[in-house]
């Protein structure tokens, strides 16, 4: 594992050469760049006791594109090379055909900086690490006799990222990631349950292995699973839903989220195109985009084309006031790139993409909106969705939920799923709380293939009207 930064044009290649070869590539183009990465990592997995996987992976590459209209050449290699570029030229320059496009200007600079640039892999020895997990492991079995299994995992990464422009200009980030998951299984009279937590952010380890942080995830992960020992098959029926805050915001995300996306809105593929300036959601429901956020798992100093991340508001007192925009759709819908151009990796092509996403709090007290509810559902967590964009129609699986009659959580739930579309629930958002809660970052999103991390965040919500699926007619 080395220490040395990352820095292609000083160990890999001439920069004078690859600004050549760049120019050479977008000649008549409107945009492109030169994107170089490495990226390192470690992972971790303690199962019942035992290491399971202990893994380190280290990857260096570029990729190299050119836009112009609609469409975009793009090639990547991972041998960071002259010669690997001008392979890739050829490919790049397929998207130029006979030019005439004009350069779109390049981003701009900030000295800005939400994270810090150490190595979070160095937080602790390997050895240490070890020991840690299964000290998580023996705290877990101590603190319930009825746990059977134990599962935690850490892993930590290292990002460095050069940019390089037809203008010559260059850009670098630096993006540390880390995060500690745990889960436990308990059984009781033949059932077996699962609580987990997770937690991390664009920060070391140390802080997440200190036992003031990690002893209460395993509490929380055993609440959980106790829970889950004594719920009851869920009802299914059209029932008001209470939403709690943090990691709810997920529903968010991917229901409403990923159709204000640029790209989606600009082909008018998405429930929410040729709507701006439009009411799409009930009053005093305000949502953000928002990268600038320090050390979350979403947040970006610079996206994956150069472009400063910003605060954007999306949705304003339930009005739609904007689209999260990479360059290449900014540029082809007349608006400012709002620093969403985002990517897996260098083999990636960048596109539209959220950073943190939430919805801003109220000013209704959380008991008092839960008091509120007659006959309904609270859910607390939630685990895996879907989401159709042209439609906007979701289905999201609850980890944690309860039955409400007048205002009272009853009995825990098992097995409930909410049914709905993102355009109709932000209608039908009848009260909000004034506990807005980031999640303790964990969201990873997916769009066409490539996967990056996120983070979303809301406070508590009354929903009216959300069609439940569940084992038994409500």
């Amino acid at each position: 594992m080395t220490d040395s930064p990352f820095r292609p044009f000083d160990s890999h290649l001439d920069e004078a050469g690859a600004l050549s070869i760049l120019r050479e590539a977008v000649a008549g183009a409107d945009d492109g760049e030169l994107f170089l990465e490495r990226r390192r990592g470690e992972s971790l997995v303690l199962d019942d006791g035992r290491i399971r996987n202990a893994s380190y992976d280290a990857t260096e590459g570029f990729g190299l594109r050119a836009v112009r209209g609609e469409v975009a050449g793009y090639a990547h290699a991972t041998e960071i090379s002259e010669s690997a570029l001008r392979r890739a030229l050829g490919t790049a320059r397929l998207a130029v055909g006979s030019g005439g496009g004009v350069m779109a200007p390049p981003p701009p600079g900030t000295n800005r900086r939400l994270y810090a640039d150490a190595d979070p892999m160095r937080g602790a020895a390997f050895t240490a690490k070890i020991d840690i997990l299964k000290e998580i492991d023996a705290f877990a079995r101590a603190a319930d006799p009825r746990v059977v299994q134990v599962s935690a995992s850490l892993s930590a990464s290292l990002q460095e990222v050069e940019i390089l422009r037809p203008e010559g200009l260059r850009l670098r980030d630096v993006r540390p990631m880390a995060r500690l998951n745990i889960s436990v299984i308990i059984e009781e009279n033949g059932r077996r349950e699962q609580g987990g937590t997770g937690t991390g952010g664009r920060h070391g380890l140390a802080g997440l292995l200190a036992p003031g942080s990690w002893k209460p995830m395993v509490e929380e992960a055993i609440r959980i699973a106790r829970v889950n020992l004594g719920a009851l098959p869920a009802p299914a029926g059209v029932m008001d839903v209470v939403l709690g805050p943090g990691w709810p915001g997920i529903l968010l995300h991917e229901a409403i989220g990923h159709g204000l996306e640029g790209d989606f809105n600009r082909k008018g593929t998405s429930a929410f195109a040729g709507l701006m300036g439009q009411r799409i959601a009930a009053p005093g429901v305000t949502v953000l985009d928002d990268g600038t956020l320090p050390d979350r798992r979403g947040s970006l100093t610079i996206d994956d084309e150069g472009t400063p991340s910003a605060r954007n508001v999306l949705i304003e007192d339930g009005i739609l006031t904007g689209y999260m925009q990479d360059r290449q759709n900014a540029r082809l819908t007349g608006v400012a790139p709002t620093g969403n151009g985002r990517r897996e990796s260098f083999a990636h092509i960048p596109m539209p993409r959220m950073t943190n996403t939430y919805m801003l709090g109220g000013d209704s007290d959380p008991a008092a909106i839960l008091g509120d509810l007659k006959d309904g559902i609270w859910a607390v967590g939630f685990g895996g969705g879907q989401v159709d964009i042209t439609s906007g129609k979701f289905v999201f699986s609850c980890t944690e939920a309860y039955r409400v009659r007048n205002g009272v959580p009853g009995e825990a739930l098992k097995g409930a799923t909410l049914i709905g579309d993102g355009a109709t629930a932000l209608r039908q958002i009848r009260a909000i709380g004034n506990d807005m809660a980031l999640d303790p970052g964990i969201g990873n999103c997916g769009k066409a293939g490539q996967w990056v991390p996120v983070g979303v965040g809301q406070p508590t919500l009354l929903i009216g009207g959300l069609t439940l699926g569940g084992r038994e007619t409500a």
